[in-house]
């Protein structure tokens, strides 16, 4: 008899969950012996009445596909439908940052739906649940779902940096002329903002430290780690909406990992919660280098060694995560 996974998209009619839904259902992920359920969560019509009826409209899509791997599409407006029983849970909606806003306003305006959806995994979710928080700023909405739904094991919470990976994987491969399989143990540090650090320094290319194959440091430091760190941005200047098919490719990566596992000898990057590792603060959704063998669990890759410059990149970003824990520390439950 196949398996069946459940698997819990928010957010489910916008850019990044198009691209998204059909993946997961294609049996890309899971297999093809995995029949996949669907289960999507869209805003009521009361708050965006065209929601409801564009994920109507994927729905039938997804029919129309003929994925054998597709076994049923669920859609609901309701937080305690979507999740239930639900294997993995892909935290994609969150509110945009509107005009004017700060960043501060935006953890704000995103913490009442990570609170409630928090609360409704630990209520509805399997007892093996994975949640990926992909909707921005990712590590902190993270951070207040989590701490709202603690029935469900602190390891099981993670937010989404292998975009960021991937993005620094391609500019490093480009650099160097090789493809992007030549590029591992590469390692996105902290947040999933601008003040993430993408590590060249424990980078290797072709199987040699980075820094050998590409020995102009200047560029390294002044242009590969602003160019990583600010990619969204330039996504957005460039073609005036944000990153949709790498950021559901990312979600897929992450996924994809922790059910096939990581490559002998490489890593990849997750935002978990931290145990304390590298001197994180405990409870901390912070950016590691992560190791899985594919039995849905991140390890933290130890031992890592940052020359002065990442020492201040790292510092800078666990910085500007302690201060987004203070923005919404009256929505995190002691």
């Amino acid at each position: 008899m196949s398996k069946v996974v459940r698997v819990a998209v928010t957010g489910a009619a916008g850019r990044v969950s198009s691209s998204l839904i059909v993946r997961l259902a294609s049996g890309e992920v899971f297999g093809p012996e995995t029949k996949v359920v669907l289960q999507l969560l869209e805003v009521p019509a009361s708050v965006n009445p065209a929601a409801l009826k564009n994920l109507e409209g994927a729905m039938y899509e997804l029919q129309d596909c003929g994925f054998s791997t597709l076994k049923d599409v669920v859609i609901t407006d309701d937080p305690n439908v979507a999740f239930n029983g639900c294997n993995y849970a892909l935290l994609v909606g969150a509110a945009p940052r509107g005009p004017g806003e700060q960043r501060s306003d935006l953890i704000r305006k995103n913490g009442a739906i990570f609170v409630g959806q928090g609360q409704a995994i630990a209520k509805n979710a399997a007892s093996d649940v994975r949640i990926l928080v992909v909707g921005n700023p990712c590590n902190t909405n993270c951070l207040i779902a989590y701490s709202n739904g603690r029935d469900v094991p602190a390891d099981r919470w993670h937010a989404m940096t292998r975009l960021d990976h991937n993005r620094a994987v391609s500019a490093l491969a480009i650099k160097a002329g090789v493809t992007n399989d030549a590029v591992t143990c590469v390692t996105i540090w902290g947040n999933h903002s601008n003040t993430q650090y993408p590590d060249f320094t424990n980078a290797k290319i072709g199987g040699r430290p980075a820094t050998e194959v590409i020995t102009d440091r200047a560029w390294l430091e002044n242009t590969f780690v602003p160019n990583t760190q600010e990619r969204g941005k330039f996504i957005i200047d460039t073609t005036k909406v944000s990153s949709s098919f790498s950021a559901a490719n990312g979600a897929i990566d992450h996924v994809k990992s922790l059910v096939t596992g990581t490559p002998a000898g490489d890593w990849t990057s997750a935002a978990i919660v931290s145990k304390g590792e590298y001197g994180v603060p405990a409870g901390l959704v912070f950016g590691y280098p992560c190791t899985t063998s594919g039995d849905g669990n991140w390890n933290v890759v130890e031992g890592l060694k940052l020359d002065a410059f990442g020492e201040a990149k790292f510092k800078k970003t666990l910085d500007e995560l302690l201060k987004e824990q203070e923005v919404v520390k009256d929505l995190l439950p002691s």
